[in-house]
């Protein structure tokens, strides 16, 4: 089956996946890019899972203090290397999770840090739970596992702060 180069270029800006990634899915999928996307996503999932395991102590902290200076956030996120922490997919990941903890204020990153004996939900406690601000269809850990596949590397969200003030 023939794939047109536009097609191809499509599934690329949908999902930043390499051209001959989204190729080979296409093929895949006889042409149907929502098949040739899951395909993709599948891959991705697999590929963060595989790299699960690796030391990620490079990074950087990301600083954000919303309008009017009454909330901030610093958030600190993990990667392999310093190469990978340099670049703008990384760097947009760091940013979107600051707003996401300014916006909907988690109380923790994982389901494994919540207290064993709460009432809280933890779809709104933890961080990685919690639906995609900019896009409530993924939640964070879908966007973060998304990430790891564009830049091939273990991500880790180490820890966040969110000051709000009077509180």
């Amino acid at each position: 089956m023939q794939i047109s180069t536009d097609t191809i270029k499509d599934l690329r800006e949908k999902t930043g996946a390499g051209i001959m990634d989204c190729k080979k899915a296409l093929t895949e999928a006889k042409g149907d890019v929502e098949k040739a996307i899951q395909l993709l996503n599948e891959r991705g999932m697999a590929l963060a899972e595989k790299k699960s395991d690796r030391v990620a102590e490079q990074g950087l902290i990301e600083a954000y203090v919303h309008l009017g200076g009454k909330i901030g956030v610093l958030v600190e996120v993990n990667c392999e290397t310093d190469f990978v922490a340099r670049t703008d997919e990384f760097k947009d990941l760091a940013h979107n999770l600051a707003l996401q903890i300014a916006a909907m204020c988690p109380e923790c990153i994982s389901q494994e840090e919540m207290p064993k004996e709460t009432d809280v939900d933890p779809q709104t406690a933890c961080l990685v739970l919690q639906p995609y601000i900019k896009d409530p269809t993924k939640t964070i850990q879908e966007v973060v596992t998304e990430t790891i596949a564009k830049v091939g590397e273990n991500i880790k969200i180490r820890r966040f702060v969110r000051f709000e003030l009077g509180s």
